[in-house]
């Protein structure tokens, strides 16, 4: 059968193109149905990756965060219409060591290989998990980005040392935003503080213990572990803002990506003997260790609905465009395409 693939073929030009599928026996084929762009789509799409970067992948359908329905599973696995996450990491192999989004054999969607932007996705059973009862297709749409912070979160957990009287997340964007909300809901008894630049979205934080602008942290608030969540060229800053507020022997998360190199602090790093970690991405478990702890803290859900941004009904490459604009100037929220 032929399948519709919207490509981003230069920065800001979306086109068309036909692929063909072949139906087997192994693959299950999902309409997608919402999708949410990231600021590495961003990225793609405005051009601000190196150029040699942009030669080498477009053209390519973006897009790595969606939910979808099944039209078809020949292993009966999935009823017609099961609304499903779409796992973007794609696996080549297995390792008793390195986790699926660390293998540098793995594909991802929107990366090193199409993204969602199609009018049906081929892939296989253990990249889909059905979504609970009920759950906001709008949320949904965003759960890849929110089983990063996870993914993360659950690093922390099994290497940082155990005092965990107060931790800090630097960036009030959406990262730092699913990285506070996931450390208060897995760790009731942490002390979380919020670190940011922009009062009304610090503002958001309602359940931190505390917020501060960055400019005005008090000098002897200490902390045991760090989540850096800003990214681009200030993640330095924010790192060594970390480091001078770390107790020693504490732990530095790095979510945050950038496209330059960053100078940190690294006598400080050996003076306390602190631990950097870095995170990128997902895989199966993170998604099914997230909807367990929705299971577990419904209350969750409503905390991210507030996430929820511009929605835009896409039924062609103007409203692509559309929601791609509208992303760039967005204060704070996941811009979300209803895919039609």
């Amino acid at each position: 059968m032929l399948n519709t693939i919207y490509q981003l073929v230069r920065p800001r030009q979306f086109e068309v193109a036909f692929e063909d599928i072949t139906i087997d026996q192994e693959h299950i084929l999902v309409r997608p149905t919402h999708l949410s762009i990231c600021n590495a789509d961003e990225r793609y799409y405005q051009g601000t990756r190196g150029m040699e970067i942009l030669q080498q992948k477009l053209p390519m359908a973006l897009i790595h965060e969606g939910i979808g329905k099944v039209v078809h599973d020949p292993a009966g696995m999935y009823p017609v219409g099961t609304r499903v996450v779409m796992i973007p990491n794609v696996p080549m192999e297995t390792d008793e060591v390195t986790a699926e989004n660390y293998l540098r054999t793995s594909r991802f969607r929107g990366s090193s290989m199409h993204g969602f932007m199609q009018e049906y996705i081929q892939t296989t059973a253990d990249r889909l998990i059905p979504l609970p009862e009920g759950m906001n297709d709008l949320v949904a749409a965003f759960t890849e980005m929110i089983s990063v912070c996870y993914h993360g979160i659950s690093r922390f957990d099994t290497t940082a040392h155990s005092r965990r009287e107060a931790v800090g997340v630097w960036g009030d964007g959406n990262m730092g935003y699913l990285t506070a909300l996931l450390l208060k809901m897995r760790f009731p008894q942490t002390k979380v503080y919020v670190f940011g630049v922009t009062d009304t979205k610090l503002s958001d934080f309602t359940f931190a213990d505390e917020t501060w602008r960055i400019s005005e942290i008090p000098e002897e608030l200490q902390i045991d572990h760090g989540f850096e969540c800003v990214g681009g060229s200030a993640s330095g800053r924010a790192i060594n803002q970390m480091i001078d507020h770390l107790n020693p022997e504490g732990t530095i998360g790095i979510f945050g990506v950038s496209e330059d190199l960053v100078p940190i602090n690294t006598r400080m790093i050996l003076e306390k003997g602190l631990k950097v970690l870095g995170t990128s991405r997902s895989g199966r478990a993170d998604f099914l260790g997230l909807f367990e702890l929705y299971q577990k803290q419904p209350e969750v859900l409503e905390y991210l609905e507030k996430l929820i941004g511009a929605v835009v009904p896409v039924r062609g490459i103007p409203d692509m465009v559309e929601a791609f604009e509208m992303d760039i100037h967005k204060i704070m929220g996941k811009t979300v395409m209803v895919w039609e």
